[in-house]
């Protein structure tokens, strides 16, 4: 079975193991989780489950998504994604039924992908860790990008690294460990770091390299 839940970050702790040795995990409130849709090859040409996670208020929501939820027998959700999932594993999935996090268990790995920290606009040092020019009197570099390239072409090539907006896009963090599972609380402990601020939704899969 294809397992994946949605969740909200909640931060980061530290927890001792059996052996002594402190671990830094990152909470995550994961589920409950309804199941909203089954997609499939014929139908959609892809094969993929859709999960809502956090009530919301019926009146903050459209009446496209109302019907879509009322035809699931579900209340509106604020956050709602899709989990990939094989032809043969949609029959393990039920359009109205609840998934917690008793779907995974302790020493599983898992992919988290989440929308990163928005650090409005920043420069080429913190945006792209570029080395610092010298900051004496009479240099002319200090903190700026420095070359663009040749003058042959007379323009500015795609991809070049210059400062502009930095975060606020979405990230995915492979290969985490998940510490504990609460499924009384619906508490995942996931070690390390995840992407976000506290509060902030997040998608919790088994992760792809390790199932491979």
């Amino acid at each position: 079975m294809a397992k994946g839940i949605l969740g909200k970050k909640v931060g980061m702790t530290q927890i001792f193991n059996a052996t002594g040795r402190l671990i830094p995990v990152t909470v995550v409130e994961a589920g409950p989780c309804m199941v909203i849709q089954k997609k499939s090859e014929d139908k959609e040409g892809y094969s993929a489950v859709q999960l809502g996670f956090a009530e919301k208020k019926a009146k903050r929501t459209s009446q496209p998504m109302k019907g879509h939820f009322a035809k699931a027998g579900v209340k509106p959700m604020r956050f709602v994604r899709e989990i990939r999932i094989s032809p043969e594993e949609a029959d393990q999935y039920k359009v109205g039924e609840q998934i917690d996090v008793s779907l995974f268990k302790e020493g599983e790995i898992v992919d988290v992908v989440g929308t990163a920290k928005g650090k409005g606009f920043a420069g080429v040092i913190k945006r792209y860790n570029f080395h610092r020019g010298p900051m004496a009197h009479g240099s002319k570099y200090h903190r700026s990008a420095g070359s663009l390239g040749a003058t042959g072409p007379a323009r500015v090539f795609k991809g070049r690294r210059l400062p502009g907006r930095m975060g606020g896009h979405r990230v995915t963090v492979q290969g985490l460990e998940i510490i504990k599972v609460d499924p009384e609380k619906n508490i995942l402990l996931i070690k390390g770091a995840i992407p976000g601020r506290n509060g902030a939704f997040v998608q919790v899969k088994e992760s792809v390299k390790a199932k491979n």
